[in-house]
């Protein structure tokens, strides 16, 4: 690999229609040219671009390099902090203060004991399905009710807002949406938590929203943190239940193996996570001077990390553009890493462990019902990637 000094210039975003798997074609193309390229943000500002493993995951360690909304260096205006509550965007000690409180609740131990219950959602899902008949869209049927059943019932919202709740969160997050109309259900979504922490602070119910009024965290931060959770336990979920289920479908043998073998299921989880990196990136702002292979990143200077490509990094994944089931090579980067790793990965993963076998075993040919091409992929402009429906069929 040469060491040259790259130069992106803008951020690619476009995978290939029919194999929508990989990263760009350009972000792995300057990943050949070193694991760290010089980068021009959307606002014109300077910056870095890291697609190597091992950069992405120090600088993830590194505390020299902050989260913090407003110190992000890629506009000409004055971006504003986060709002109380949405700790992603935040360092210590406030990224400490509404996490500690959430680290109990989600721990291997607690989201272990929720398996039952994503079983027995799975298993309506599939019921549903197979009452229908074919063909279906995986999407709407399946990836993307059990994890939203699920987080519902974390937050402890009522089960008949759960339809216009999911509706709301889908309009802001999916990228589908027109500017006007994105601002309007984040609103409206920012409305509705409001009323609900008012909700669980007069009546506690057993939900983690609830139990998070006994702490001295107010309404705000209680908003900022359920919108948080919201987001990072649905959308994530839901498209990589379907993303993966794709990538399955069009790997045959990988598919074949896991049907064959369930004690495979925790390592495919796993490589699915690695090989589908729905979370594309995230940004971090230099706070000193920091020498980051072999490069200078000045204080104040923003850097992207790329995580599809860290988690296809050749120095860490031998031949990693090939989805193996059986891949013994674990450390994928897909939930982050360091004191921002994602809270709720335990619960992702239980979710999948779960999801994926279920619907294998419950329809033994299942096949997609169009073309690879013609899947509909969500906008580029998406912050998680996915597709907009994934169409299905099977025998009867």
């Amino acid at each position: 690999m040469s060491e040259s000094l790259h130069t992106v210039t803008t951020l690619p975003t476009a995978r290939q229609p029919g194999c929508p798997f990989d990263p760009p074609a350009e972000l792995i193309d300057a990943h050949r040219h070193g694991p760290i390229s010089r980068y021009t943000h959307p606002g014109g500002k300077p910056g870095w671009l890291i697609t190597g493993y091992d950069l992405v995951r120090s600088v993830l360690a590194d505390p020299r390099f902050s989260a913090r909304k407003e110190l992000l260096n890629v506009v000409d205006f004055e971006v504003p902090p986060a709002p109380p509550g949405e700790f992603l965007l935040m360092d210590d000690p406030q990224h400490g203060r509404y996490r500690k409180p959430l680290v109990g609740k989600f721990t291997v131990r607690r989201m272990r004991q929720l398996t039952e219950r994503v079983e027995q959602i799975t298993a309506n899902c599939l019921d549903a399905m197979e009452k229908a008949g074919p063909p279906a869209d995986l999407v709407t049927a399946f990836a993307k009710p059990i994890p939203a059943i699920i987080i519902c019932e974390l937050l402890g919202v009522p089960y008949e807002d759960r339809g216009s709740f999911q509706e709301q969160v889908e309009s802001f997050l999916s990228g589908e949406k027109s500017d006007e109309e994105q601002i309007a259900a984040y609103t409206e979504t920012q409305h509705y938590l409001a009323e609900l922490v008012a909700t669980k602070r007069a009546n506690p119910t057993d939900d983690v929203l609830s139990d998070l009024t006994d702490s001295d965290l107010n309404d705000e931060e209680l908003k900022g943190i359920a919108l948080i959770l919201l987001a990072a336990g649905f959308d994530t979920t839901a498209n990589t239940l379907a993303l993966g289920t794709f990538a399955l479908l069009q790997n045959p043998d990988q598919l074949a193996a896991l049907r064959a073998d369930p004690s495979l299921t925790d390592r495919a989880v796993e490589e699915l996570l690695r090989y589908l990196s729905v979370a594309k990136s995230f940004m971090r702002t230099a706070l000193v001077d920091v020498e980051l292979g072999g490069r200078t990143i000045e204080a104040g200077t923003t850097v992207v990390l790329s995580y599809n490509t860290a988690n296809r990094d050749p120095e860490r994944f031998p031949d990693p553009h090939t989805l193996d089931l059986r891949r013994q090579d674990g450390g994928h980067l897909a939930f982050g890493h360091g004191v921002h790793q994602c809270l709720g990965q335990q619960l992702a993963r239980v979710e999948m462990r779960v999801a994926f076998p279920a619907l294998l075993n419950r329809f033994p040919t299942l096949r997609l019902a169009v073309p690879a091409e013609a899947v509909a992929l969500r906008p580029e402009a998406a912050d998680i990637h996915g597709v907009k429906s994934l169409p299905v069929t099977w025998d009867v």
